[in-house]
């Protein structure tokens, strides 16, 4: 699906790709539907603990947004098929399941939001259109699965890292 895209790939492109019949992979899976909704609901609830689980914390709004950071590269790169499923396929759930989908990722954002909003009022970041400086900052995270290679020669940790500081020299005040 990462090669073709979620339309143009059939059962028979994933069954050839796992090595099975196509047969027998409906044994296992109904329905293509079913992959795609798995897939972006996992790895929703993924992100969602962990940004949950850093705003739970009693830190400074630096701190969780590096924590927040780090979190999020971490969760995307470990399987970087399933991410860009997540991503960019999303649109093609049906619609009762897009809808489903499209509130948690507004209260993904709504967290990273908080952080933003957290700093402001401890007065190290700068002030912010927070909206325009959340979507900014998750489309910087995400573009990452666009140019991650595993056998590169970072690794998700100092890729968050450089993604973090490269962030905070734009939001905190001098």
């Amino acid at each position: 699906m990462r090669d073709k895209g979620y339309l143009n790939t059939s059962m028979r492109d994933i069954a050839s790709a796992v090595n099975i019949e196509a047969s027998s992979l409906y044994n296992h899976i109904k329905r293509k539907e079913d992959i795609l909704e798995q897939t972006c609901f996992q790895l929703a609830q993924k992100l969602d603990l962990g940004i949950k689980e850093v705003n739970d914390i009693y830190f400074g709004a630096a701190e969780k947004l590096r924590m927040a950071v780090n979190q999020h590269i971490r969760i995307i790169t470990e399987d970087l098929d399933a991410s860009h499923l997540f991503i960019h396929e999303w649109r093609h759930l049906s619609p009762e399941k897009k809808t489903e989908f499209i509130s948690l990722r507004d209260a993904y954002e709504k967290e990273f939001r908080a952080i933003i909003q957290l700093g402001f009022n401890e007065g190290v970041f700068k002030d912010v259109d927070e909206k325009f400086a959340t979507l900014t900052l998750l489309a910087s995270l995400n573009w990452v699965i666009e140019w991650y290679n595993p056998k590169g020669e970072m690794q998700p940790k100092e890729v968050a890292e450089k993604l973090t500081s490269f962030i905070l020299s734009g939001l905190q005040k001098n």
